[in-house]
C-alpha cells in the first residue's frame, strides 16, 4: 500500500470528504486528490498533519513516506542499491555524513 492509498483509505473510513481534509491541512482539493493517487508527493509537514487529522500512526506513515522518497531517488540508478547499503552503514554506525 502506498502512502496515498493509506491516506485515501483512512479518509474514506472516517467519512471525510477531500475538501474537508484539504482545507484542514491548507492545500487545494486537487492537490490532495493527486497525493492520494500517487501523482504528487506530499511534504513531510503535510504527512504529519494528515496523520493527526486521520489518526494514522505517525511512525507508520512517516516510514512509508520516507521509503517512497528513497525509492524515487534510487530506483533507476545503476548503483542505487549499493548507495542504499552505504547510507544504511552510515546511519547505523555514524559518520561525518550522519546528521
Amino acid at each position: 500500500m502506498t502512502t496515498g492509498e493509506l491516506i485515501r483509505e483512512k479518509r474514506e473510513m472516517k467519512g471525510f470528504l477531500l475538501r474537508e481534509v484539504s482545507t484542514q491541512i491548507g492545500i487545494d482539493t486537487a492537490i490532495l486528490s493527486k497525493i492520494e493517487r500517487g501523482e504528487r508527493k506530499a511534504t513531510r509537514e503535510q504527512i504529519i498533519k494528515l496523520a493527526d487529522i486521520l489518526e494514522i500512526d505517525k511512525g507508520l506513515i512517516l516510514t512509508q513516506y520516507l521509503s517512497e522518497k528513497i525509492l524515487y531517488e534510487i530506483q533507476n540508478e545503476d548503483f542505487g542499491m549499493e548507495a542504499l547499503k552505504v547510507a544504511e552503514k552510515i546511519i547505523k554506525y555514524g559518520g561525518t555524513n550522519n546528521k
